[in-house]
């Protein structure tokens, strides 16, 4: 441990220096060859299919909508029918149902005992679960995406929003499923879970070894620089800049200290993450409902203080949905901007939280595939919802006019224009004097949240192609600290444009194992009414 701080002491130091030469422009340099090395990906990633002279579509998030629909009619609108089971078992009400051992499916390369500790074993509760991986989805996007989206696509992009929140629901339930269906558990009780399992296990199953393996090894690596991008370089980074723009913008005293900012924030990461998924969820299970509480409580706060504006911002939001009046690119343009928004917030279909879901103590996969399918109701049609009225009521109000396909907007009575969270911490401050001191802790929760998150997505990957071992993982979460520090102290666009780019990229892979694999989910969904049934009678 003595070598690993020495070590992680020595990357700091050298960070600082590399810091200061990022200011003389060494960070430019590097971040315009990695685009030149990597733009080919990104355009890839984010083509977009032309839709009108003004709109476009994402080719990715067609097979993210067409999916999620697919298992909603699939599994007979389970984010409905089945959403007050979910409840109860992340309550915890269901813990006494027992595992019928003769419902098991147990895989080939899984033995009758394996499976048993499996059932019997786990590291973390059905809430605790459920909180890391909102800690993950949970974010920058909640504050600033949206408030881009209703900005561009108008109010009625929340409509959209939601609904693709809510056939979200079904895509997280069979992923989540799977992922536990599959998941593997160490000699130490440790679990291993993920895409990557039920890709490599699962496709095997169905005669698809060789495929299986391909789309295990492609979605680890994706989630690997996936982890270091979008999950802790480009969070880090904001927290830095709304920390910044708080405590004075240019005039303020960390200004240009991104890295001291950076260093502080990697050791509290490495803090959490050096204890596992149990310290993980033991501190998302805390700082995932005091951040929400921060947030949408000071956002309802706003609503309600406007709330002779909540009927006509409801209406707003409907009957804009489906009007092209004013609105880039008309209801398709409007419809892009929500669904774009709800599958960037929540992930529904990527694979990412299914790495987080697989950790729980549960006996019956689906159980578990039944409370990931509130993540997207959380995050999306609640908090992302709760952001697209504040930005609407503010509209309303008359503080700013909506325009301009950048996402920014013009302030009443002034020149100047606001975007992403700038605009959302406009409203609030608007509303609540001083209350941006409030919007910035939240961020830096949110923010501080997703990277220990993360670190598991990433890590769970790591080890799956690299071995189990503690030296291996260390290797891996030193790498995580110090690009808590690049991520701060660097303005490196093109490096984050292609970290998201292989974050969307894991969809891929694991939409194919999903369309594969989603009769084992029915089956497990099955198993786990009748126990339930079973117990009650």
């Amino acid at each position: 441990m003595k070598k690993m701080l020495t070590l992680f002491s020595s990357l700091m130091i050298s960070l600082n220096v590399f810091a200061q030469q990022g200011s003389m422009g060494l960070d430019e340099k590097i971040d315009q060859i990695f685009g030149n090395a990597t733009g080919w990906f990104v355009k890839i990633i984010f083509w977009q299919i032309p839709i009108t002279d003004e709109v476009g579509l994402f080719w990715v998030l067609i097979p993210l909508i067409v999916g999620a629909t697919f298992f909603t009619l699939y599994f007979g609108f389970p984010n409905i029918r089945l959403l007050p089971i979910s409840l109860k078992t992340v309550r915890g009400d269901y813990e006494h149902v027992e595992v019928d051992e003769n419902q098991a499916n147990v895989s080939e390369r899984d033995n009758p005992d394996t499976m048993r500790i499996e059932g019997a074993e786990g590291e973390v509760t059905h809430f605790q679960a459920l909180t890391a991986a909102l800690s993950a989805t949970v974010g920058l996007g909640n504050i600033a995406g949206v408030a881009v989206a209703v900005v561009i696509g108008g109010a009625g992009a929340t409509f959209w929003m939601i609904l693709a929140g809510l056939i979200g629901m079904s895509s997280k339930f069979v992923e989540c499923t799977l992922g536990v269906k599959y998941r593997e558990v160490g000699e130490d009780g440790r679990i291993y879970g993920g895409p990557m399992y039920y890709l490599k296990k699962g496709l095997k199953e169905k005669g698809l070894g060789g495929l299986g393996k391909i789309l295990a090894i492609a979605f680890a690596i994706l989630c690997i620089g996936g982890s270091f991008g979008g999950g802790n370089m480009f969070q880090a980074n904001q927290a830095f800049e709304i920390f910044q723009s708080v405590t004075g913008g240019s005039e303020s005293f960390i200004q240009g200290k991104g890295w001291l900012f950076g260093i502080v924030m990697a050791i509290f990461v490495g803090i959490v993450i050096i204890g596992g998924i149990k310290r993980i969820a033991q501190v998302t299970e805390k700082i995932v409902p005091f951040m929400a509480l921060i947030y949408v409580g000071a956002a309802l706060v706003v609503i309600f203080m406007n709330y002779t504006l909540i009927p006509a911002a409801i209406s707003t939001i409907i009957v804009k949905a489906f009007s092209p009046t004013a609105i880039t690119g008309g209801v398709l343009g409007v419809l892009v901007q929500g669904f774009k928004r709800a599958a960037f917030s929540n992930e529904a279909g990527v694979g990412s939280a299914a790495i987080a879901h697989s950790a729980v103590k549960t006996k019956y996969p689906a159980s578990e595939g039944l409370v990931a399918l509130l993540e997207p109701f959380i995050d999306t049609v609640v908090v992302c919802t709760i952001t697209a009225l504040v930005i609407v009521i503010g509209n309303l109000e008359g503080l700013y006019q909506f325009g301009g396909t950048d996402g920014a907007t013009l302030i009443t009575g002034t020149n100047q224009m606001l975007s992403g969270v700038d605009l959302t911490s406009f409203v609030f401050e608007k509303n609540i004097p001083n209350s941006s001191y409030a919007l910035t802790i939240a961020v830096i929760l949110f923010a501080f949240s997703t990277m220990i998150s993360w670190s598991y997505y990433g890590l769970q990957s790591w080890t799956f192609l690299f071995g189990k071992g503690r030296s291996i993982e260390m290797t891996y979460k030193i790498m995580f600290c110090v690009f808590v520090v690049i991520g701060s102290a660097a303005k490196m666009g093109n490096v984050l444009d292609f970290s998201d780019a292989m974050i969307f990229g894991m969809m891929v892979p694991n939409m194919i194992g999903l369309l594969i694999l989603f009769p084992k989910v029915k089956e497990e969904l099955a198993n786990y009414l009748t126990a339930i049934k079973n117990t009650n009678e």
